[in-house]
């Protein structure tokens, strides 16, 4: 992988988008891998590798072009009809659309029994069999699970075949629904670890192993993946994102900036394909703009933020669906976590976008990321005291409808734990702001405590003001520098060489004489 890059490139980037806007995902590098097929058509199975290769780097829509590609020339290519189905299957992000997969097989034919008598080998049969069970009947966890121990016992029927292992190192961390289950995690790692091993160039192997290693405990074990993964697929911007998985969990700033630098380039070369404008909010983008915070690029994320806001007022409706709480799946939940990330990393010294508007709608993960942005950050007790007032209110109603669903997702009761722990900083920085100190830090001990608690969740702090930085921070104020210290070591654990957990734990021990 390339040293850090200059920062030239973030003009490209913010101003340009990217440079190549014509059909090319035949000539696509995404790695490689085989997939025997007994279609007879060179073209067909050529157009099929390459929607195998994009579907495992997770870039659905142009893996199910290519599918449908090698239908086209080959309409009885029986496996590209089962590929088009897998792109209705999002795992890792706990997202399905089982009618749009069953939709794909009754094109091929219009009963199970009618599409396994279509089908050549007994490893076929049993390939569509597995997605009867995951887009059949039944609740999402009980299919997901069926179909993770599906592939169980094809990966004990076929042992050599690489992909067989990997789509069932994919489905148990899918089981999991987004949510970090470590044992399960672990041998998923040792799945895609063995097919790597025997394939350095398998887009698959290294992108699932980064996804189960991607904490700050077990990144190591995914640095060479990451490497390797940077390597093999430059042209899709998923896969270049996804190496900063790893170096978000080590700390390596240089090395986040430059693959999420890589990713927006190539992702908005992409979306132009499909005849879609560049975008400078987004996961990428936002893991790019923390990136440049910890390396202190302070000029450069502010020059991406405001192209940010730039294009949600341009473009500031309100996100769609008020229930959804992942801020990547609307442009101005996006914005407002880039801008909530800038705000906490910053401080006061940016006076500029303390008063920025977004129109939120009635969704409730920007509404709520604002309110705690603005209590945090004041020093005012009469406003932080409204802003929790209003905080809890709005956080109560989201409770009430998350817990009334037919089906609570395992990201939204994490996202509900995310809320007691804001809730206790709240409190905290109201007793900070009444100069009740101990109390102040009895409050951030307890949220440092629950945060603790909660499955770690890949990426920047997931409680967007780390609880045990803000601990540390309330004791280094009070003079309990080895407290301080000690409290910062934890931050350090949870999320390395953080900037700001940095500088305090070198302000405590300074002053404790360390």
């Amino acid at each position: 992988m390339p040293g850090p890059l200059p920062h030239a490139l973030i003009a490209l980037v913010l101003v340009v988008g990217a440079p190549e806007t014509e059909q090319r995902s035949v000539g696509r590098v995404l790695g490689r891998l085989d997939f025997p097929t007994v279609t007879q058509s060179a073209e067909a199975r050529a157009a099929f590798l390459q929607g195998m290769l994009l579907l495992h780097l997770f870039e659905y829509p142009f893996a199910e072009a290519e599918f449908q590609r090698a239908q086209a020339i080959d309409p009885g290519f029986a496996m590209a009809h089962w590929g088009e189905a897998m792109v209705h299957n999002h795992p890792i992000w706990d997202e399905q659309t089982p009618g749009k997969g069953m939709a794909v097989l009754n094109k091929f034919a219009p009963s199970a029994a009618e599409r396994a008598a279509r089908l050549a080998s007994q490893e076929e049969k049993d390939y569509f069999e597995s997605l009867e069970i995951l887009y059949g009947p039944g609740p999402k966890e009980q299919r997901d699970r069926a179909y993770m121990r599906h592939l169980g016992r094809m990966a004990e029927r076929y042992p050599d075949d690489q992909e067989v292992r990997l789509f069932y190192a994919l489905a148990i961390t899918g089981a999991s629904a987004g949510v970090r289950d470590i044992p399960a995690y672990m041998e998923s790692a040792a799945l895609s670890q063995s097919v790597f091993y025997a394939n350095r160039e398998h887009p698959g192997a290294a992108h699932y192993l980064i996804h189960a290693v991607d904490d700050p405990i077990h990144a190591p074990l995914g640095l060479e993946a990451a490497r390797a993964l940077y390597a093999m697929a430059p042209d899709a911007g998923h896969s270049l994102h996804m190496t900063s998985h790893i170096f978000t969990a080590l700390g390596m700033w240089d090395d986040v900036v430059d693959a999420n630098l890589h990713a927006v380039r190539v992702s908005n070369a992409m979306a132009a394909e499909r005849g879609r404008s560049p975008t400078h909010v987004g996961h990428y983008n936002f893991w790019l703009l923390y990136g440049l915070l910890q390396q202190d690029s302070q000029a450069d994320a502010k020059a991406l933020l405001r192209a940010a806001y730039a294009e949600t007022r341009a473009d500031s409706r309100p996100p769609e669906d008020a229930m959804s709480l992942d801020p990547d799946n609307s442009r101005v939940g996006s914005m407002v976590q880039m801008w909530a990330r800038y705000r906490f990393e910053i401080g006061d010294t940016d006076t500029e976008v303390v008063d920025w508007q977004f129109n939120t709608g009635d969704a409730f993960d920007p509404k709520l990321t604002i309110l705690y942005v603005n209590g945090l950050i004041s020093r005012d007790p009469e406003e932080i005291g409204q802003t929790l007032g209003s905080f809890r209110k709005l956080s109560g109603e989201l409770r009430e409808r998350v817990m009334a669903l037919p089906r609570q997702a395992p990201y939204d009761l994490l996202y509900l734990d995310r809320l007691r722990v804001i809730d206790q900083q709240l409190q905290a920085a109201l007793a900070r702001s009444s100069g009740d100190m101990q109390t102040a830090i009895r409050h951030a001990a307890e949220a440092s405590l629950r945060e603790g608690a909660m499955p770690y969740s890949f990426g920047p702090p997931f409680v967007d003001y780390p609880s045990a930085q803000l601990l540390g921070e309330l004791q280094l104020q009070q003079g309990n520098y080895e407290e301080a210290a000690a409290a910062f070591r934890e931050q350090l654990e949870r999320s390395r060489r953080k900037r700001q957990a940095l500088a305090g734990l070198e302000h405590a021990e300074a002053a404790s004489g360390n």
